[in-house]
């Protein structure tokens, strides 16, 4: 399988536990506009985050990212928005499962919120597992993607992925 690479720049560093309700407010759950969906990222918890980033951007937080509701919005705020990845050392499996489907890369790592500074540039290798910051020149490990993965992120993720499949059919 062909390396999937990913780049972009650290734009906060978040602790434990950062769910849903802190990404995507469920006040906005009758949005359905991308655009719109993406203005409210962070509101409540984080502003600076959203007047600041840039597409590519990344987050890096510690364990459970994404934990609370099954909120499916709440990937889609951040997809939309444009955030090039959230790097973690453990994700909530609802959180896991939506990002996949709908093709935002997510990073297990639980080194990065040790060895990761904001404002680093980083370039991250998801077949083969490895995360080199390119501002303190380390390379940290990280769980590397299977195939299956890889392949539905290629297709900018597993809902896009099965339209094209039996789009063909």
């Amino acid at each position: 399988m062909e390396n999937l690479i990913l780049k972009g720049r650290v734009i906060a560093l978040l602790g434990d536990n950062i769910d849903t309700d802190i990404i995507y407010p469920g006040r906005y759950l009758n949005i359905t506009d991308k655009k719109d969906t993406a203005e409210h990222v962070f509101e409540l918890a984080f502003p600076e985050i959203r007047k600041k980033m840039k597409p590519g951007d990344l987050i890096v937080a510690s364990k459970n990212f994404g934990c609370g509701s099954s909120r499916e919005q709440a990937t889609a705020a951040l997809k939309y928005s444009g955030f090039g990845g959230i790097i973690a050392s453990s994700f909530a499996r609802i959180f896991f499962r939506n990002s996949l489907n709908l093709g935002l890369p997510l990073i297990g790592s639980p080194d990065a919120q040790k060895l990761i500074k904001e404002g680093d540039e980083l370039e991250i290798d998801l077949v083969n597992g490895s995360i080199k910051n390119l501002t303190s020149g380390l390379l940290i490990p990280s769980s590397p993607l299977d195939s299956k993965a890889a392949m539905y992120l290629k297709e900018g993720g597993l809902i896009p992925y099965l339209r094209n499949k039996y789009k063909k059919v």
